[in-house]
């Protein structure tokens, strides 16, 4: 089977002929690489080179660039972009723009021929109500905004909902992705970072106007949010959402109580990055852990995030030796 529908088979619940897909959803940190490259493996690899050096499903991530022109940058990772109406004002030309969504076309178009022979699983990434917000008015007044700015909270996720709803029909005149994923980041190891009630006023609304745009496409959507997402699963499934990843072991997530309480939402991740160095019994250990999940259907196992720069080279070849062993007994 090729990489597309070995993916495909999976997340519609289905069992591939051969073996589960194998995939890393996030490119490798920087200095992952870097050790990488220091003990034998070649340099100047694609990410899409890099996952075929390793023998994966290569996963290759489509995106929307977002632009913000001449308009002052943060003062450092977190900082505020926007404080008020007035600088949003100033800042939405270049947020929403009809170049942006012709780079995007274009970089859809040139992954295509790849994409229609299987060879590729293609991931539409998008900004999410919650991430985006955050990322204008910074992490701090971004909590804030909920209560003193809500007016204009409002405004930014409609004019996201609509934009991204533009993104999905340029994308798909071009191709079908094989899943949207919304970046979100909206939970930590306690939960979630917003309660029911913030996230049903000032996410909800912009999701059901978008989701169905996808869904009726035959494109499966899942959120990405680190840290403990269990609690929040019921309002995602609420808002039309499909499935989550990546599903963090540190944050305390159990894949196998989220398969037993909701046995027909997509999961992707899991794996726990933190056991990688630790050698191959520690390796094998986590599969077996995850082996009955990986049997029920719908769940693409993966990292529970980036590589860290821990994992020697020798180390993650033993793990892709062990993936390719459990993902072929996960279909006996």
């Amino acid at each position: 089977m090729t990489p597309r529908e070995r993916f495909l088979k999976v997340i519609n619940f289905e069992k591939p002929d051969d073996r589960m897909p194998m995939v890393e959803w996030a490119a490798w940190w920087d200095l992952t690489l870097k050790r990488w490259q220091e003990e034998g493996m070649p340099a100047n690899l694609s990410f899409l080179e890099s996952q075929e050096y390793f023998g994966l499903d290569p996963m290759i991530l489509l995106f929307p660039q977002t632009m913000y022109g001449d308009h002052p940058k943060p003062s450092h990772h977190g900082a505020p972009i926007i404080r008020s109406e007035e600088d949003y004002e100033g800042l939405k030309k270049y947020l929403y723009t009809d170049e942006s969504l012709k780079v995007l076309k274009d970089d859809a178009r040139a992954l295509k021929e790849k994409h229609d022979k299987g060879e590729i699983i293609i991931r539409l990434w998008l900004e999410g109500f919650f991430w985006f917000p955050r990322t204008l008015f910074g992490i701090e007044e971004h909590f804030y905004a909920f209560y003193d700015n809500p007016g204009l909270m409002h405004r930014i996720n409609q004019d996201l909902a609509r934009y991204n709803i533009r993104v999905i029909e340029e994308v798909t005149s071009v191709l079908i992705p094989d899943m949207v994923g919304f970046a979100e980041d909206m939970s930590y190891n306690h939960g979630p970072m917003l309660s029911y009630d913030l996230f049903s006023e000032f996410l909800m609304p912009y999701y059901k106007q978008l989701t169905p745009h996808i869904s009726s496409r035959g494109i499966k959507i899942l959120v990405d949010s680190d840290g403990d997402v269990t609690e929040m699963i019921p309002w995602l499934k609420e808002a039309g959402i499909e499935g989550i990843y990546p599903l963090e072991r540190q944050a305390g997530v159990d894949l196998s109580k989220i398969r037993a309480d909701f046995p027909d939402f997509l999961i992707l991740g899991g794996y726990d990055k933190m056991v990688m160095s630790k050698g191959r019994e520690a390796m094998r250990a986590e599969f077996e852990r995850l082996l009955p999940v990986m049997k029920t259907g719908g769940y693409v196992p993966s990292v529970d995030h980036q590589t860290p720069p821990g994992v020697s080279l020798e180390n993650y070849r033993i793990y892709i030796e062990l993936f390719k062993e459990y993902a072929r007994k996960a279909v006996l």
